[in-house]
């Protein structure tokens, strides 16, 4: 498979992200379960863009061609369809074997990709060969710690998916079969580290800027360590409260790091700007979720926080990246433009804002006034990709 076939799929993967995403925020607006919004916005929605992305991007950060390289091929309809059965049988009070054979599908899948990326990088797992060019010798030390981090972040995504097919098919359990700890696994420990790892590798590059080592060097290791302690003793105790601080020191560097690096650049294209909206909406999230480990939540509260860590930080995040991969200006469908999908940002920002005003203040108008506007930004999110790819 070449590159321009891997280039291909990453399309598919990022595309049916997008579709996850829309599909989320329009369920929102009638109300639906918490564990179908895990399901579709860490598994559907950022799942999906990370597996996408990451088959083309781990490989040449490691200095390496993916092989086997079918791989992104056998596990798409894989992950698809076993998110897709998950989700069905979260909504619905159909049979059990649904949500099993879900889980199944969803673990063959995450399998065949740890399988094919681990294989890939297997002399070079602690990231040492970078590929970094000469012009960027200055960069080298910052890749090489990024890189040790991602099999960090791939360990995650194994226990975070072990974890779904024993609690679905009735296999023995890593921790206590409780489905918000799967989503610190992957949302956390899978996705916010690869952003961090990945992150320090792509923006400083895009930026034209370089970061500060010093909070590069505290993001990575909290970054790792935390996911594991929130996992582990959720709402339970000093290690919960432990886990939480070192969560919140992670996203709060990251994102200190993210706005010195736009600070200092000249560049100011309009993906940076999801970036930073992903950095900020992060900051609040930790924020409300250390306020957890010292109180008592509300369910309310807890929708706010996994809305802006999984909408704001890693979804914000992902749309401003993929708008720099995927410039919307080069979009010929009626409407892709930059402004465009500066206004899908704000709309999303500003939405997913009055959603946590309204699920502070208990006032439901605020909060579906907030969706509508988050599904509308989600759309135009989605048609700005599809106006991309068509073009290509």
């Amino acid at each position: 498979m070449t590159a321009t076939t891997v280039s291909r799929w990453a399309r598919r993967y990022v595309i049916v992200s997008a579709l996850f995403l829309a599909f989320w925020q329009s369920t929102a607006l009638i109300g639906l379960p918490q564990q179908t919004e895990v399901l579709l916005g860490i598994y559907g929605f950022v799942l999906h863009m990370i597996f996408g992305k990451a088959y083309s991007l781990i490989p040449s950060y490691f200095n390496r061609q993916l092989t086997p390289d079918p791989a992104p091929m056998i596990q798409f309809p894989l992950t698809v369809v076993g998110t897709s059965c998950l989700i069905g049988a979260s909504l619905t009070d159909g049979p059990d074997w649904v949500g099993a054979v879900g889980a199944i599908l969803w673990g063959v899948g995450v399998a065949v990709f740890l399988g094919a990326l681990l294989w890939t990088i297997r002399d070079n797992l602690t990231g040492r060969e970078t590929a970094t060019g000469q012009s960027n010798v200055d960069r080298r030390p910052i890749d090489r710690l990024a890189n040790g981090f991602i099999p960090v972040a791939l360990l995650y995504l194994f226990a975070g998916s072990y974890e779904t097919v024993a609690i679905y098919g009735g296999l023995p359990t890593l921790f206590d079969g409780y489905f918000p700890q799967v989503a610190h696994l992957l949302a956390a420990g899978t996705a916010a580290l690869l952003i961090f790892a990945l992150g320090f590798r792509l923006l400083p590059r895009f930026l034209v800027a370089s970061p500060p080592r010093s909070l590069v060097t505290v993001v990575l290791p909290a970054g790792a360590f935390g996911p594991v302690l929130l996992a582990s003793y959720l709402y339970d105790g000093r290690w919960f409260q432990l886990g939480a601080i070192i969560e919140t020191i992670a996203v709060i560097s990251y994102a200190l790091t993210y706005g010195i690096l736009f600070m200092r650049s000249e560049r100011r294209r309009v993906g940076f700007y999801g970036v930073l909206a992903g950095a900020g909406s992060g900051v609040l999230g930790v924020l409300l979720g250390v306020s957890f480990a010292f109180g008592q939540p509300t369910s309310s509260l807890v929708r706010a926080h996994f809305r802006l860590n999984v909408l704001g930080f890693l979804g914000l995040t992902i749309i401003g990246i993929a708008y720099q991969f995927y410039p919307p200006a080069i979009g010929t469908l009626r409407g892709a433009s930059d402004r465009t999908a500066l206004v899908s940002i704000v709309t999303i920002a500003g939405g997913l804002l009055f959603q946590v005003i309204g699920f502070i203040g208990q006032l439901s108008f605020i909060i579906q006034t907030g969706e509508l506007l988050t599904f509308i930004g989600a759309l135009m999110y989605a048609y700005l990709l599809i106006a991309v790819f068509q073009t290509r």
